[in-house]
């Protein structure tokens, strides 16, 4: 018999609230800042959109892959559940082992950083040099603060939680697309230079390099099957909002790069990472920055609270089956949410906010999600062979052409990009690899005696 902190989550999410997951995990700070970094290894603004498109056809492959198998497996977890069905127990341990550090602490401190960076820039708080530490101190605080009140609101209930939610991210699709749309009514016309000449100074691992900001920006495509055990219809609102929440940010994404390459020569796009706000400031006026500051960090928290969200459900999943800390999967009788995997995931958060910044993460936190998610897609055609939740699935279009196509790509990237960045790959292949022996200890404790 269960106890009331052991009884399942409840089903209350509908299609909208998943879409707005979906749209909130994958617009961070990726689009905000890698336009820029983009530049700096391709030959002209032209292959910036193309990457920006290829990004999105990868993406949203990605989506309508786990379209199927979300379907045919809707309950909690997202990969862990997959990976666990489909292959075997260590494999989806592995994978929620890395989300708990690379898959959603990190981001969750990172979005608090930037968060508070954009706040600050916003109100235009000075710094001295005799100011500096204390302005680094104050920035850590308000992050850390930030991080304990979106615990706190997902803690207090999946209603509460979502209704934020879905505010925060009505608010940063509304940012995004008049930013976008504005920019574009009065930009300078740099886009009508549009070109794709200069490919033999760029090369494969100049493109490649790009594409890997661009996948970063893209991460988030599968946000919505993290809480299926939570949806209400999970054979609708599992591949409506994997798929429309995709294609809605790839729309958004091109609008805002076309935006910034419309307003800003090449020159000047080149290694800035404040890209929007240097578009911006050009198009609308000095006076934009201070205001795009405050925009930006409020967009931000949406994604800090979608990560909030839906990390501790592949907790709670990994503790129900014997894989976690037993109070991970224990359920808060009143608020009927994985209350101590939400506190457990603010507390990693909040030392990463203590530790260090960030910046250099982009990589390693790509590479490392990358592996999961390229095994998981794999996995359909083990689903199909073994008929897996076969009365349920919704299957994919263009089968089984659409998941090699995003097998294949993934693959490309993640060789090209251990090729050019081999230290953050490394060290995300041994963060993978360092959860193995928590893996034999638990299955060792679980084991009668």
């Amino acid at each position: 018999m269960q106890t009331p902190d052991q009884a399942h989550v409840i089903r209350r999410l509908g299609t909208f609230t998943a879409t707005s997951i979906v749209v909130a995990n994958m617009i961070g700070t990726g689009i905000f800042t890698t336009s820029g970094l983009m530049a700096a290894n391709l030959p002209g603004p032209a292959w910036i959109l193309l990457c920006w498109l290829l990004g999105g056809l990868i993406a949203m492959t990605g989506a309508i892959c786990y379209s199927e198998l979300a379907t045919r497996m809707p309950d909690e977890g997202g990969e862990y559940l997959y990976l666990k069905r489909l292959y075997h127990p260590a494999l989806g341990f592995l994978t929620g082992w890395t989300s708990l550090f690379v898959g959603f602490s990190a981001p969750i401190a990172a979005a608090a950083l930037s968060f508070s960076e954009y706040m600050f820039a916003g109100l235009n708080i000075p710094a001295g040099s005799d100011q500096i530490n204390h302005i680094i101190l104050y920035k850590k605080i308000t992050a850390i603060s930030v991080i304990a009140i979106f615990t706190l609101i997902h803690y207090w209930g999946i209603r509460l939680g979502a209704g934020v939610q879905n505010f925060l991210t009505v608010i940063k699709i509304a940012i995004v697309l008049g930013l976008a749309l504005a920019g574009i009514w009065v930009g300078t016309g740099n886009i009508a230079a549009l070109s794709f000449s200069g490919y033999e100074t760029t090369g494969l691992l100049g493109i490649g390099t790009a594409m890997m900001l661009v996948m970063f920006s893209y991460s988030g495509w599968n946000a919505s099957a993290y809480i299926a055990g939570e949806l209400k219809t999970p054979k609708r609102s599992l591949p409506v909002s994997l798929i429309s929440g995709t294609l809605l940010v790839a729309l958004l994404y091109i609008l805002l790069n076309i935006f910034i390459l419309d307003t800003l020569t090449y020159s000047e796009l080149q290694g800035v990472i404040a890209v929007v706000e240097a578009a911006s400031v050009k198009a609308f006026g000095r006076w934009i920055g201070d205001v795009l500051g405050l925009l930006i960090g409020i967009a931000l928290l949406s994604s800090l609270s979608a990560f909030i969200l839906i990390g501790p459900r592949v907790y709670y999943a990994m503790a129900r089956d014997g894989l976690f800390f037993s109070f991970a999967s224990r359920v808060h009788p009143r608020h009927k949410v994985p209350g101590r995997s939400i506190l457990l995931q603010g507390l990693i958060a909040t030392g990463m906010v203590i530790v260090g910044t960030f910046q250099q993460l982009i990589i390693y936190v790509s590479f490392a999600l990358s592996i999961f998610t390229w095994i998981a897609v794999a996995g359909i055609f083990i689903a199909r062979k073994q008929q897996v939740g076969e009365e349920l699935a919704v299957k994919i279009i263009g089968y089984p052409y659409t998941p090699l196509f995003f097998l294949m790509s993934t693959f490309i990237l993640m060789v090209v990009t251990y090729i050019n960045q081999p230290l953050e790959s490394t060290a995300a292949i041994i963060t993978v690899l360092c959860g193995i022996p928590f893996y034999r200890f638990w299955i060792k404790s679980a084991t009668p005696h």
